[in-house]
Parts: C-alpha cells; structure tokens; sequence
C-alpha cells in the first residue's frame, strides 16, 4: 500500500498467538468496517514493540491462548503486562482503540488494561461458568448509557457466546465503581429486553448480567459475546424471519470503531 494512501487510512492488528481461533473472523469484520488490517503474532510485537504505533486499532480476537493454561487468557496478559507494557500505554494514550474479544477480554482484564482504573491492576476476572461446561449458544444483548466508542447506547444486540469461563466476578466496590463511571457497556437480557432473566440468557452467571465493560476513557472495550460472528445477517439462525436485514448486529461494533479512528486519529 502506497504511504500517501495509508495516511488516509485507518490501521487495524489482529493480535494472535498459539491457540487464538477467531483472528481471521475479526480481521474479516475489521476489513468490512472499512479498515486496513493485519493479523500479527505475539512474537512479532515482543521482538519490535515499536511496530503497535503503526495501528490505530488493536484487536485481541477470541481463542484459547496458549491452551488457556493457568486460566483463561492469563498467560498472553502477563506478556502485555511485561513485555509490551510500554508500547501498550503509549498506544493508548495517544488516543487509540482496544477491543478484546472471549478470550480477549479475559485478556484486557487480566492484564488490568479493564477496568483501568487504580494504576492498571487486575480488579476483575471471568471465571467459569456457573453451568460447569462449555456454554455455545446466542444471547441478547442490551447497551448502556456510557462513552463506549463501540457500541450506541440503548442498543439491543444478538450475538453467539462460545466460552467456559465467561462469568464477570468483581469485588463489590469495583461494581460500584463500574456502575458509577458508566463503564457497564452490554448486559445479557432475556427475551422480553430485561435484565435478570437468568440462565440461559445470562449464559455464565455473571453479575450484574455484565456481558462487556469499557475503560473510563470508553476506548478500550472488551465483551465475551463475539460481534465478528454476527456479520452478515445470513449468519443468525432465523435469518430467514428478518429477510430485510441488512447486516448482522455485530458490524456496527467495528464499524463504529473505524469511524471514530477516521474522525479523531487520522490527519
């Protein structure tokens, strides 16, 4: 791509390591928002740190990283915890966007990059899911009023869950804190668009029916519900009912994203 484009152009990575299986479905979905996007190895981040600011947005897609060994997501957060803390912070303050997918999430959170606040330490988990077993199933989705720059407040979603440990556990201060700073992005509804119908439509047990949190900022955004699944209409089971749908309910989540990066990051 020719640098005089690339200036105009907003800048996707797709973050992977051994045991990430959702990268090439979000970099499809980042592709299709309207972004440039390259799915890029841990490793190679880790060799030349000074490679992230090229990006404007980074995207830690869905998977098992590393096998989920110790627990979900723990071992790639400690590598962005101390191997690319640096590259990571100044990435975010220049103002540029994180999402973390699933396992992503289970990333950003245990990594303290979620909530992010009290010097990035870890104030919440996903844990496993109250059901014991592995929940594959789609959900409905309701959005918050917050300065999420994924998701349009009051927004209902469906979406496909895939996880085994995708319960949100806080201690009750860090809930308060989350529910004050407006940081609560999506919560798991029932059929009838309310919260606390229980399982399976909060499919995990999570608190607070918390599908998704932001940081204050509202840039870095991680939910355990996969928008990159829900691109095209055609992919929801009764499509067939919603012949005039245009797209699937995840896009806007990316397509929000790039637009912001267009509107605030480009020059």
């Amino acid at each position: 791509m020719p640098q005089s484009h690339s200036r105009k152009t907003v800048q996707a990575v797709v973050l992977r390591s051994a045991g990430t299986n959702c990268d090439v479905e979000t970099a499809y979905a980042l592709k299709k928002a309207g972004a440039a996007t390259k799915r890029v190895h841990i490793n190679r981040l880790i060799e030349k740190p000074g490679r992230l600011a090229r990006y404007h947005i980074l995207a830690l897609p869905g998977g098992f990283s590393y096998g989920d060994d110790i627990a979900s997501g723990k071992l790639l957060a400690n590598e962005l915890r101390c191997l690319l803390d640096e590259s990571l912070r100044t990435f975010v303050a220049d103002g540029k966007l994180i999402i973390g997918i699933c396992n992503g999430f289970q990333v950003l959170a245990k990594s303290g990059l979620l909530p992010g606040f009290r010097g990035n330490k870890a104030k919440t988990t996903l844990t496993t899911n109250d059901s014991n077993r592995f929940e594959d199933r789609w959900v409905r989705l309701k959005a918050e009023e917050t300065n999420c720059v994924f998701v349009q407040p009051g927004r209902d979603m469906e979406l496909p869950v895939a996880h085994g440990e995708g319960k949100f556990v806080a201690e009750a201060e860090t809930l308060a804190d989350l529910e004050r700073r407006k940081q609560v992005v999506v919560r798991y509804v029932g059929p009838n668009g309310k919260q606390g119908a229980g399982y399976p439509w909060n499919p995990n047990g999570s608190m607070r029916d918390i599908a998704g949190i932001c940081d204050p900022t509202g840039r870095i955004f991680g939910l355990m519900p996969h928008p990159e699944r829900h691109i095209e209409a055609t992919r929801h089971p009764q499509w067939t009912r919603h012949p005039g749908a245009a797209e699937g309910d995840g896009l806007a989540v990316f397509r929000n994203a790039v637009e912001f990066a267009r509107a605030n990051l480009l020059s």
